[in-house]
Parts: C-alpha cells; sequence; structure tokens
C-alpha cells in the first residue's frame, strides 16, 4: 500500500521519552504505547491522547475490553496507515480464569448466569488440555458478546437485543500458554497468541473441557510484538508530559 511507513521506522514516543516533540512529528506519524486503565474503553484513550497532542488524526491497533488492562498502541500523523502491521503482530496477555460459573459475555462485565462444580480440575488435567486443544492452529469460536459484524450489524448489538447469534468459528493461532497461578476456582495464565485470538473465548472452552464452567476474570496486555506494557505511559504520566511540551 503507497505511503505505509513500515512500523519499526516510525519513532516511539515511550515513557522514556524526556522532551515534548514538535508538531510536526506527530505529523509526520508517530507511535504512542499508552497503559490503558481499568473500566476505560479503547476510543476513551485515543480521545484523552488525542487532546493532548498537536494532530487530531488518531487511531489504536487492536482493541481492549473496558475491563481488561495494558498497553494499547496509538498511532497518530501518518501512522495511522500502518495500523494494520501492528494488528499483525503477537499478543501477550495475562489472563486470570475463574471456574465453576460462567456469563453470557464470557467475562466478569455480565453477571453469573449458571454454575457448576470446579472441584474435579487437577493441574495435570489442566496443562494436557491446554497442550493438546488451545495450542498451535485451532478453530475458536468468537464470544456473542463482541464488536465483530454479522449481517452487518455488530453481534453484541443483536445479543443486547435478544435476538440469537451464532458466531462463525475462525482460524486462530496460540503460540504458547504458560500456567503462572493454580489457585482453585482461579487461574492466571501468561498467553501468546496471534491475531484475532480471544482470551473471552478461551476461558469458555477450556472450562467446558474440563467439565466445568468458567469465565475471563481479570485480563491484562503485557505485550505487542517487540512493544511491553513497562515502556508504556500511565494516563497521568503522559497528561503532565503533555502539559508541559
Amino acid at each position: 500500500m503507497a505511503n505505509v511507513i513500515p512500523i519499526k521506522q516510525l519513532p516511539v514516543l515511550d515513557n522514556s521519552t524526556a522532551d515534548y516533540p514538535e508538531k510536526d512529528l506527530f505529523i509526520n506519524g508517530a507511535v504512542i504505547p499508552v497503559d490503558k486503565p481499568f473500566g476505560w474503553t479503547s476510543f476513551d484513550v485515543v480521545k484523552y491522547i488525542r487532546n493532548r497532542i498537536p494532530v487530531k488524526k488518531v487511531g489504536h491497533a487492536g482493541t481492549l475490553d473496558p475491563l481488561a488492562t495494558g498497553l494499547l498502541i496509538l498511532c497518530c500523523g501518518k501512522a495511522t496507515k500502518s495500523i494494520s502491521q501492528f494488528q499483525d503482530l503477537s499478543k501477550t496477555y495475562i489472563a486470570e480464569i475463574t471456574f465453576g460459573a460462567s456469563t453470557p459475555s464470557f467475562d466478569s462485565a455480565s453477571e453469573v448466569s449458571d454454575r457448576t462444580e470446579w472441584s474435579h480440575i487437577d493441574q495435570s488435567t489442566l496443562l494436557a488440555t491446554i497442550k493438546k486443544k488451545f495450542t498451535g492452529e485451532f478453530d475458536q469460536t468468537p464470544p456473542v458478546y463482541s464488536a465483530l459484524w454479522k449481517d452487518g450489524v455488530r453481534m453484541y448489538e443483536l445479543a443486547r437485543k435478544g435476538i440469537e447469534v451464532k458466531p462463525d468459528p475462525r482460524k486462530v493461532i496460540v503460540h504458547d500458554i504458560e500456567l503462572l497461578e493454580f489457585d482453585l476456582p482461579r487461574i492466571t495464565l501468561k498467553i501468546k497468541c496471534g491475531k484475532g485470538f480471544y482470551v473471552r473465548s478461551l476461558a469458555n472452552d477450556l472450562a467446558i473441557q474440563l467439565g466445568s464452567l468458567g469465565y475471563l476474570s481479570a485480563l491484562r496486555r503485557t505485550g505487542i510484538g517487540y512493544f511491553s506494557d513497562q515502556t508504556a505511559w500511565q494516563i497521568e504520566n503522559f497528561n503532565t508530559w503533555s502539559t508541559n511540551g
């Protein structure tokens, strides 16, 4: 595509950037990694940053749900044409899954709708199931409450109206899943995955494979390709930096 800047050539304004740049840098294209706060939508972050830099052309390179936190990559100016390159990079998440209950949205954004037993789950079976069923390339069915399009409408809009929605499965890839904590009914996983992977669906599907129910009770994105949440701006720090610029 013409005029698309390779992402490794784009200036990165992360939390180690000392001086506030000239306006031309923002116009010509730059990357701003931000640590999205809990409860904010991804577009809330876009609006916040847009009001604190000298260009209005700002977009994010991969949505995080409001209840998730962590790395959100923003592109401004001419860098917005490079957003798809960031979306194609692998993502790393820290996910807490709670067994024994399910919700319509597969996460804590909706109320628990069903409960079942979870005490039979053991660590060895969990690890074996992850390796066999949820590592490598496989078909995953997205959550009904997602921003994907179905018949020209966002699926979550249909679901909220009580209209039955049947998402189409699609190929996803998981490079690695590491068990960080095993403290039933909760576990914590570190997941490295490809584009289009829904951690909420993993929580639901993994629990079913283990003969239980489950939902995503916490999520943090810690990496996108070679970008880390450790170099991302905290909202309040970006405000101070831009105000003093």
